[in-house]
């Protein structure tokens, strides 16, 4: 036989009629609201902040991990009342009412305002599935959008903007259109001639899709399941950009249910069609094999280089006929005593360096679980918890690099090391989203930490990674030092006079450039780790570039939070890039220097 097992939060789930419910299925089909956000704002709220329909109790709000609430996730219950397989057509929600003379109905209506001129967008959760929003794009494709907006706006010129380019009749100048009804239509995989569906057959099944039709209604009273008050030819529910505050508003909000059956989809494929829809979701292998051979090129042109100059300097030894030709410095043997000198600031050096093998442990692993499965979409908030997790538990490695580092740089002050490994660069990181989580708290944003949680953060910093870190800085530290192939002479040797190109900025510019410019070999330690880790600045131009070209972030607070997370990211690059071109080169430099040693005494002996 074969035995099999679901990841948590990925198990299938039966629905049956209301009359049909067994141990193997639920009636009731939960709608849960997420968080709502906005292309041009990356400031989200949650649900209650706008003056929607709320449920009568959010006691049983499903509990969010860790990640979830880092990306600021509050999924609560809603107000809707789904049952499955039973259709219903203009149902009544709520009421709200506006009397523009009160200053708390005007910030409210202007709060959902403000909410619809800036095109913020719901996100629902049925199953465990996101509730999409399917329209028709160019090309004659439809793309299925994992959030739909709260209204639109028609500007004073009477342009339309957003959502309201699909729908003729918002077509006011200076008018918000409140979308206060919703087309739900649900659909399933039949249970009939499965072998998960004994025990209710078809009349029951499981959900393999929920879309969301949203409109603008006008209704002048509460609807009464009529489906001709829900019609699509139904007069819009229209705000005007300049009310008097003798003006009085009603608005009704209210939902259709439909369910709809397909047996040509299973369960286990119920995420494609939305991946399928979106624009630039399929593997573009000509950019991989385009970005493959350029590197390939690269490393090749630099590779015959250097083997050309190595090929040099060993039949220059083989042709030395003496012994004083022998004691003569060419070629490589000019920087075997001062290539492995300590660099200046070795200890910021090796902390860095720590640090940068922390987040390369903490990605790679990441990656291999999320090739695995194991971090699915559909399994909320898993990749930022797994990341975070990770790199708490990963102090031991990053403290073992950076003490051998460390001591190899000739480096006494451990207790320093160890601190600043643990603190320093997590410190920067945590200083940036601290500063950021001040000015999400100001906006009342869903996305602020709240105090328990940033609690919950510093006690893994300081209670498990530090720990962590002088665990793996005593094993470090205990080892022998890395004994080099050549000596380091006590004095350095005079550098002589270089061209513009080959000094060290010009050459950390020009080398950042290239992907892995580690590749570029340098005897300097904070060249190397420098010359690769400026990749990391071309990445933050790249992201200056798409903020100006491809978002529509509008604010002060939105810009300021943009940039900051960018920061945190470019940072975090920085230090990985640096990383795997420090130890590149070392290891490239080592291996160099101990061929030449040994060519060296042999060409010495013989003669």
């Amino acid at each position: 036989g074969v035995d099999g097992f679901y990841l948590p939060g990925l198990a299938p789930v039966n629905f049956c009629e209301d009359d049909k419910p067994t141990e193997t299925c639920k009636s009731s089909v939960k709608l849960f609201v997420n968080r709502l956000d906005s292309e041009e704002s990356v400031i989200p709220y949650e649900y209650s902040h706008f003056d929607f329909c709320q449920p009568p109790d959010v006691s049983d709000s499903p509990v969010e991990n860790l990640g979830q609430v880092v990306f600021g996730e509050r999924i609560r219950p809603s107000p809707y009342n789904i049952s499955f397989l039973r259709q219903e057509e203009c149902k009544p929600l709520c009421h709200k009412s506006y009397d523009l003379g009160s200053k708390k109905d005007v910030d409210l209506l202007n709060g959902l305002m403000k909410g619809m001129l800036k095109n913020y967008q719901h996100h629902w959760i049925v199953d465990n599935m996101p509730v999409t929003w399917c329209y028709p794009v160019e090309g004659e494709q439809q793309y299925c959008s994992v959030g739909f907006p709260v209204g639109c706006y028609v500007d004073s010129q009477g342009t339309a903007k957003d959502a309201c380019v699909m729908n003729v009749l918002y077509n006011k100048a200076d008018t918000f259109y409140v979308f206060n009804h919703v087309d739900i239509t649900i659909t399933y995989r039949s249970g009939e001639n499965e072998a998960w569906g004994v025990g209710f057959g078809d009349k029951g099944g499981r959900i393999i899709a929920v879309k969301v039709v949203p409109r603008s209604i006008k209704h002048t009273k509460m609807p009464s399941l009529k489906a001709s008050e829900c019609g699509p030819n139904s007069p819009p529910m229209e705000i005007s950009g300049k009310l008097s505050k003798t003006d009085k508003m009603d608005v009704y909000y209210s939902y259709s249910i439909y369910f709809t059956r397909d047996y040509t989809v299973k369960w286990s494929s119920r995420w494609d069609y939305i991946l399928e829809s979106m624009p630039h979701t399929n593997i573009q292998w000509f950019s991989i094999l385009n970005s493959l051979v350029i590197v390939l090129f690269l490393t090749g042109m630099v590779a015959m280089i250097l083997l050309r100059t190595l090929h040099k300097d060993i039949a220059r030894y083989n042709q030395m006929d003496s012994e004083d030709d022998a004691q003569e410095e060419f070629g490589w043997k000019l920087v075997h005593g001062d290539v492995f000198r300590p660099p200046h600031r070795s200890m910021l050096l090796s902390v860095f360096i720590g640090s940068g093998v922390q987040v390369l442990c903490m990605t790679v692993i990441t990656l291999f679980f999320a090739c695995l499965g194991f971090l699915s979409p559909a399994n909320r908030g898993a990749l930022m918890t797994c990341a975070l997790v990770l790199f708490t538990c990963l102090g031991t490695p990053a403290g073992y690099v950076s003490a051998r580092i460390y001591k190899a740089f000739g480096g006494y002050k451990w207790k320093l090391n160890v601190l600043m490994t643990s603190l320093f660069c997590p410190g920067i990181v945590f200083s940036l989203f601290f500063v950021m989580n001040l000015l999400l708290w100001a906006k009342g944003s869903s996305a602020a930490i709240p105090f328990t949680t940033l609690i919950a953060l510093l006690a893994l910093w300081f209670g498990v990674s530090l720990p962590l870190t002088f665990v793996g800085a005593y094993f470090g530290f205990k080892k022998r030092t890395i004994e080099h192939p050549v000596r380091t002479n006590q004095i350095p040797r005079q550098i002589p006079d270089q061209s513009v190109y080959t000094q060290p900025m010009p050459g950390i510019i020009m080398g950042g450039i290239l992907p892995f410019g580690c590749i570029f070999i340098q005897h300097k330690k904070w060249r190397s780790y420098l010359t690769s880790g400026f990749t990391s600045f071309y990445l933050f131009v790249y992201c200056i570039h798409y903020f100006m070209t491809k978002l529509t972030i509008t604010g002060t607070v939105s810009t300021l939070l943009y940039f900051g997370y960018t920061l945190i990211m470019v940072f975090l690059f920085f230090l990985l890039t640096g990383t795997v071109g420090f130890f590149a080169c070392f290891w490239f430099v080592r291996k160099i220097m101990s061929q030449q040693f040994q060519l060296t005494l042999f060409t010495t002996v013989v003669h």
